[in-house]
């Protein structure tokens, strides 16, 4: 099988046992040995084990890498960021110099229990999403604000799905080069699907797709980190067929790779 049918047979969902299958979706990705494969620690939820599965991808030229994080599935029936972040894997295993200079650590499975569930939220009830830097008992939580607090990256990226929205959009916040990067990966990612040009969005004033304020308790670095990283929400329209959304958000990413490698380098040379 050639690598972009491989890449194309990973976006698939499926189910084992009345639960959307973790395993199944990610197995690809422990099979390429491009990709460093593991887990970080386990929690009980309900008397079940449960780790979020992290994926580590480094690119040519990465000995003194850009420190990337793309998270996914915080909510559990928003799939597409999770098909599309594992699609995105095996496409830079295919074409590594697309990552070039990069080093990404991927977590594709945010909230398990909800994924498999199909749930917005944790199957604690809880919106993992509005519980970051609050002190929150979720080991979900925890264990990602470690990664955030202790990995410093230069860019953090969620994938999201809005199923109230007719196009694609982003949250922007953090570097003021973040703007840069968000405009850009609109106009290549709105080749596939249409942007949201409303003036208001999810209840926020936005701008060509574009909102700069945000909900409180979102997945974001912490505060005062130095040197800011920039960090993008992503949003695709859930009701959109799953494929252009993975399409989409799989330009997206390449997209903001791209240009901020390019703003690096320029800000290197002023």
């Amino acid at each position: 099988m050639s690598r972009e049918m491989e890449s194309r047979a990973a976006c698939r969902l499926s189910v084992e046992n009345g639960r959307r299958s973790i395993r199944q979706l990610l197995e690809p990705l422990f099979h390429e040995s491009s990709i460093q494969a593991d887990y970080l620690p386990s929690f009980d939820i309900n008397g079940e084990a449960y780790s979020l599965p992290r994926f580590v991808f480094r690119g040519p030229n990465s000995k003194d890498p850009i420190r990337l994080g793309i998270f996914a599935a915080i909510h559990g029936d928003e799939p597409a960021g999770a098909l599309a972040l594992v699609r995105f894997l095996l496409d830079l295993a295919a074409q590594p110099e697309v990552a070039e200079n990069y080093v990404i650590r991927a977590y594709p499975i945010c909230n398990p229990t909800g994924f498999e569930d199909n749930t917005r939220c944790s199957r604690r009830g809880l919106d993992l999403n509005r519980e970051f830097w609050k002190s929150s008992a979720e080991a979900e939580v925890q264990h990602l604000e470690h990664e955030l607090r202790t990995l410093r990256f230069n860019g953090i990226i969620q994938l999201h799905a809005d199923d109230t929205s007719d196009g694609i959009y982003g949250f922007v916040r953090g570097a003021t080069l973040t703007e840069n990067l968000l405009r850009p990966a609109l106009v290549e990612a709105s080749k596939v699907l249409p942007c949201n040009k409303n003036p208001f969005i999810d209840g926020f004033a936005a701008q060509d797709g574009i909102i700069y304020d945000h909900y409180e308790g979102v997945l974001a670095a912490p505060a005062q980190m130095d040197p800011i990283p920039f960090e993008i929400i992503f949003e695709t329209p859930h009701l959109a067929p799953i494929d252009q959304q993975v399409k989409a958000l799989d330009v997206f990413l390449r997209t903001v790779l791209t240009e901020y490698r390019q703003l690096i380098s320029f800000a290197a040379n002023i």
